[in-house]
Parts: structure tokens; C-alpha cells; sequence
């Protein structure tokens, strides 16, 4: 396989978490098949963008049914609207801008920027999630986004002051093209700002569980900055924020703009990037090891669990929970269930596992002695939501980066 960017071979690897279903393919039934696919990360040593292997194409793996909708995470939601304010009052956008979200879901974002009383729209290619936002009152052009997408929409007179892509840069099976469209689609003017966990956390943190085959990129700075400027895209500034245990927000302007100059912060994380050695092979090496190491807890957890007699929920049915539980080999049989808030995906079984989704009434009714928190970004919003099962004794886990019991 070559770079999904520079095309140059790829030959080192960085981690291999052996086969599994699309993490987001819930099942509707037991007997119901399902394909699985190798999940191998490997790291470009040209341009240094660390990559999925190809196995699985973008239409099998963001289907119509789709399930994942931002809207059910109060604390995106607050993230979404401090972020909507910020850009409001930096860039000075009001009813005269535009602005445009890439992967709008189900309009949890956009639903803020019309509260602003700005015009805006969506492109958001599933359809659940994309008629969760057209009930909001939010445009949305039900489409996969790329180069051809941006010139079209450009032509249209739909051009963009502001462009959002939160969460969805590693999303995208051609990186190249993906990025050109918002080429096309800013205004000389424009901005855009792109969110996405931070290559450098997780590998410190040892985060695998947010690898899965719907991730095909995982980011550093260094990498972005080198796709951008291949594609129409200058970097001009970069924050630090806490989502997903750690993430980037880049801020870009067409190449052909000299509006914004670039901020010291962008050389600065550059700078730490490369004297952590993110452009060096030696910094990828070793981190199987710590992988199969939280499996490892993982799994002697759920060994003295049984030996105890006790029993063993899981809350929040995330496709990061589902890398977890089937590279760890955890099924049905060692967890009885997973609590989550999502209607869609309750009744449904997760993909590989196969442990039956439920609603947060089964939690209360069975009283399990530990809860499992899958989607372990959300600690502090599960814990304070789930503060009630102390009453019987009830303790939170987590297993990455490490196994912890914590009582409440």
C-alpha cells in the first residue's frame, strides 16, 4: 500500500489490532452475519501521516442508517456551543457571513450558529443523521465532500467565510481531496477549523481504542500542515483543547491569502512535535506492547470479576468501546450488557461482541457491581450521571490508558 497523500510505500507499522467489524455497524439481531476486516495502522516515513491500512471503503463503513449522532453527549454539545461563540466574536461573523459545517451530523453545531442569526448550511452524507438536522430547521446537502462538491457549491454561490470540520479530517479515505474541497469552498477571506484528536496523546496515553477502521487518518500537526499546504491550505494558528482525551483545533486560510499571519503557536507545537520525534520512525516502535498490555488489565479484571461472583455491566455502546472489547476478545459471555442514551442503538447488539445495547433503566433494575465505561472522554459527565449506583455498591472502570476501579 502507498501514502494516501504522498503515495510514497508504506512498510513501518504502527500498531496491528488483528480483524474486526466496521465499529459502527450495530447489529439488529443474533444470528445476524457481519464482515470484519483487518485493523492495521501504518505510518508513512516520507510525510509522516500514520494511516489505516486499505481494507474497508468509506460507503461500507458510513452507511444510510448510520448511528452515531453527536447531539446525545451533553458535553459536546456545550463544546459545540463555546466554539460556535468563539468563532462568532473572532472572525466577527454575523447575518451577512456564511458559514458552512462539514460532517454536520445532526446538526448539534449548526443548531447555534442559526441561534447567532447567521445563515448557514450542512453537508452530512448519512441520512439519519442528516434528517435529525433538517428537523432542526438546518440546510443540509446530503453528500460525501470533496473537491467536486466544493467547486460545485462554489458555483452555486454558496461560498463560506466560515468552515467547520470537527471530527471529521481522519474520517476521510482520500485526505487529498477532502482538503482541496474547502480550497474551493472558502472565500479568499475565509476560515476554516478543523478539529481532531492529537497523534502525540495518543500515542503518549497509549489510546488504541480510538483506532477503528472509520478512522483512517491519526493526526499530528506535522502531517496536517504538510497535507494542507499540498492541497490550497495554510495554516495560520493551532489551539490545544481537552476533547477525546486530547485534540487539535487548526485554523486555515486559502494559500492564495495572506490576510492572517501565522501565529507563534504553529511553530511552537511544530517545534515540540519534532523533539518528541514524531518525524522519526523510532517514536512509533513499541506501542503493540502497551496495547496488548491494557488488554492484558483488561481481561484480569474481568477474570477476578467472575471469580468473585460479581457482575459486569458497560455504559456507552462508542465505537472506541468496541476496538476495545474486540481486540480484548470480550463477548456476550463476559458482559452482560451495554447501557446507552441513544434510542437508535438501543435493542441493537454491538458489532463483534455482540453484548446486547439497553436503556439506563436495565442499569438500575440488574444493579450490576461494576460498570465498564466504554467512552472513558466522557468520564466526568458518566460518573456524575451514574453517581446513583453507589447505592448498591456499584463502582466505575475504565481501561484506558490503564485499568482503574473507581468508587463513587
Amino acid at each position: 500500500m502507498n501514502c494516501r497523500h504522498c503515495h510514497h510505500p508504506l512498510e513501518l507499522v504502527f500498531v496491528d489490532l488483528d480483524e474486526s467489524p466496521p465499529s459502527n455497524a450495530y447489529l439488529s439481531r443474533c444470528d445476524q452475519p457481519e464482515s470484519s476486516f483487518p485493523l492495521r495502522v501504518l505510518v508513512c516515513t516520507n510525510c509522516w501521516l500514520v494511516q489505516t491500512e486499505d481494507f474497508a471503503a468509506a460507503d461500507e463503513l458510513f452507511e444510510p442508517d448510520y448511528a452515531y449522532f453527536s447531539s446525545f453527549s451533553t458535553s459536546w454539545l456545550d463544546h459545540s456551543k463555546r466554539y460556535v461563540d468563539a468563532m462568532v466574536e473572532r472572525f466577527r461573523l454575523d447575518e451577512t457571513s456564511m458559514v458552512c459545517e462539514v460532517a454536520a451530523n445532526d446538526g448539534y453545531l449548526l443548531q447555534y450558529v442559526v441561534e447567532h442569526g447567521i445563515p448557514c448550511y450542512g453537508v452530512e452524507p448519512t441520512a439519519g443523521t442528516a434528517a435529525a438536522a433538517r428537523d432542526k430547521g438546518i440546510d443540509i446537502v446530503e453528500e460525501f465532500f470533496g473537491v467536486e462538491l466544493g467547486r460545485r457549491l462554489a458555483d452555486e454561490g454558496r461560498q463560506a467565510d466560515l468552515m467547520a470540520g470537527n471530527n471529521v479530517l481522519a474520517h476521510v479515505p482520500d485526505i487529498n481531496d477532502f482538503v482541496g474541497g474547502f480550497a474551493r469552498l472558502l472565500k479568499p477571506s475565509g476560515v476554516v477549523t478543523f478539529e481532531f484528536p492529537h497523534l502525540a496523546v495518543l500515542v503518549e496515553q497509549g489510546l488504541f481504542d480510538t483506532i477503528y477502521h472509520e478512522h483512517y487518518s491519526y493526526l499530528s500537526l506535522s502531517a496536517v500542515d504538510t497535507v494542507f499546504t499540498a492541497n490550497g491550505l495554510t495554516v495560520f494558528d493551532v489551539e490545544q483543547i481537552p476533547t477525546h482525551g486530547g485534540s487539535l483545533r487548526v485554523f486555515a486560510q486559502r494559500s492564495d491569502s495572506d490576510i492572517r499571519k501565522r501565529h507563534q503557536a504553529v511553530s511552537d507545537l511544530l517545534a515540540t512535535e519534532q523533539a518528541a520525534g514524531v518525524t522519526t520512525a523510532e517514536y512509533y516502535r513499541g506501542f503493540q506492547a502497551r496495547v496488548d498490555a491494557i488488554r492484558d488489565g483488561l481481561l484480569a479484571f474481568l477474570d477476578r470479576a467472575d471469580s468473585e461472583g460479581a457482575t459486569v455491566a458497560a455504559y456507552g455502546a462508542a465505537a472506541k468501546g468496541n476496538t476495545l472489547l474486540n481486540y480484548s476478545g470480550v463477548t456476550a459471555e463476559r458482559l452482560d450488557f451495554v447501557v446507552d442514551a441513544n434510542h437508535h442503538k438501543q435493542g441493537m447488539l454491538l458489532p463483534g461482541s455482540r453484548v446486547p445495547i439497553v436503556d439506563e433503566a436495565v442499569l438500575k433494575e440488574q444493579r450490576p457491581d461494576y460498570v465498564l465505561v466504554l467512552p472513558w472522554n466522557l468520564m466526568d459527565e458518566i460518573g456524575t450521571q451514574l453517581r446513583y449506583i453507589a447505592d448498591w455498591g456499584g463502582k466505575l472502570v475504565r481501561a484506558v490508558p490503564e485499568l482503574q476501579v473507581l468508587s463513587l
